[in-house]
């Protein structure tokens, strides 16, 4: 049966319920598990609002909205109120009355976890009646007074009674509008046009900021600061198989019209580090994990784009569409001031030197002595978007009895055409950055020789 509890209680249960039973509370979410994750379940064991600092592209409205599933999956409410209150503890003055009037005949509904999450992303032009509320002028032109409670249409956060209420970019709230949230905060009651409301509003509110707005603008007004109880720094993933699950997880990519082998996802993880790592790129603006995802969605394009115009059975995806994501990804950059002119220079560079790392990491201990002494006899091996899988396997140099070109698509677990080809054009591109083999790139035509 249902059980009446504060809403901060009503998360904490919940939410230790889940680590008792080794569940995890935080689906979908990677490279917080031992840093920011421990933090927030601190934070919500004690009750405190949070805030979230963190670059963009960090997780921190994806970390919030997984909160709701934290809260009861359905919960009663009284039928009409605006504010969800629930039916054995109304706070506004036409709930009390009515569950005066009607007693065990009040009308309930059942509202949805999912219906007790807002979302608010803060600008510059966001009101107190966003946020707070104001006067109706409806209801005093229809006779009441301006004191009356009823005169009062409210705003998200009233709103957000027995739920939570996120701010995205809390920094970008004018300072009138953090002081009207700083009664609803801390003394949970709340002041439209002079008039002061007491409701015993339960609400958790949680923010999200960019550490540079917080810290160094200083627009987070400082009482506003002391009303969270917990500030939790966010970060980009520390592991490589953190960036790689999630660009794996969020990046739509078809997988019935098109197959992105793993090496390629790894290959962008690496350049959004090498990125992230780089004096060229503003670490303060950061380089989202959006940039990696909308790379691997533009090369999975690039692939079906190729293998339709080839009339090629299967689309997959091959070393020669990492160019494509360079081409469209720049402008998600911020670079330094001095690197004006430069920016596709310092992105090739970067993604070579991902590119190198990869080779480096799958093919150590591969003898490519016989493919580059053929290359080097002559041998020339063209690749490019207007080359198909098979024509490239097929213009490949001929080793003999060596198993050279089966031991690198073994290492990449590569089976049809369309995958060997990619893990052969991958050792071959390892090759040129190595400076064993040359490479003559024309156009859409790219020639190791």
């Amino acid at each position: 049966g249902h059980q009446h509890r504060p809403l901060r209680t009503e998360l904490r249960d919940n939410l230790l319920a889940h680590l008792r039973e080794g569940r995890d509370p935080w689906p979908g979410l990677h490279g917080f598990e031992t840093t920011v994750i421990p933090q927030l379940e601190r934070a919500l064991i004690a009750g405190h609002d949070v805030v979230l600092l963190g670059e963009r592209g960090q997780g921190k409205t994806r970390l919030l909205r997984t909160m709701v599933g934290l809260l009861d999956e359905w919960t009663p409410v009284i039928a009409g109120s605006d504010l969800g209150e629930h039916p054995f503890d109304p706070i506004t003055v036409e709930s009390r009355r009515r569950a005066a009037e009607e007693g065990d005949r009040l009308p309930v509904e059942w509202r949805h976890r999912s219906d007790r999450y807002a979302e608010k992303l803060a600008t510059p032009d966001t009101s107190v009646a966003d946020l707070i509320g104001d006067v109706d002028p409806m209801k005093v032109a229809e006779g009441r007074s301006l004191g009356d409670p009823e005169t009062i249409h409210f705003g998200l956060i009233p709103r957000s009674h027995r739920g939570i209420v996120a701010i995205n970019e809390l920094p970008d709230l004018a300072e009138r509008i953090q002081v009207a949230m700083l009664n609803v905060m801390e003394e949970r009651d709340i002041q439209i046009r002079g008039y002061v409301l007491r409701l015993p509003l339960d609400v958790l509110v949680v923010a999200s900021a960019n550490p540079e707005d917080y810290t160094n603008r200083g627009r987070i007004i400082t009482p506003l600061k002391d009303r969270f109880g917990a500030e939790i720094r966010t970060h980009y993933p520390t592991e490589l198989d953190a960036e790689i699950s999630v660009i794996r997880q969020e990046a739509e990519i078809p997988a019935d019209l098109v197959d992105v082998p793993d090496f390629l996802i790894e290959i962008l993880a690496r350049f959004t580090r090498q990125l992230r790592e780089s004096s060229s790129v503003d670490q303060r603006s950061g380089v989202s994990a959006r940039f990696a995802i909308a790379g691997a969605e533009t090369i999975a394009a690039a692939a079906i784009h190729r293998a339709t115009v080839q009339q090629e059975d299967e689309a997959v995806a091959r070393v020669v569409d990492l160019e494509t994501a360079v081409d469209v990804l720049g402008g998600k950059i911020e670079f330094e001031s001095g690197e004006e002119g430069r920016e596709e220079e310092i992105l090739t560079h970067l993604l070579r030197t991902a590119t190198a790392e990869t080779v480096r990491a799958h093919f150590r201990g591969i003898d490519f002595a016989l493919l580059v002494d053929a290359i080097e006899a002559g041998s020339m091996v063209t690749t490019g978007e207007q080359v198909t899988a098979r024509d490239f396997l097929t213009g490949l140099p001929v080793l003999g009895e060596s198993e050279l070109y089966d031991d690198v698509c073994d290492r990449l677990g590569a089976t049809n055409d369309g995958q060997r080809a990619g893990a052969i054009e991958l050792a071959l591109e390892g090759l040129y950055l190595a400076r064993k083999v040359g490479k003559d790139t024309d156009g859409s035509e790219t020639v190791y020789g």
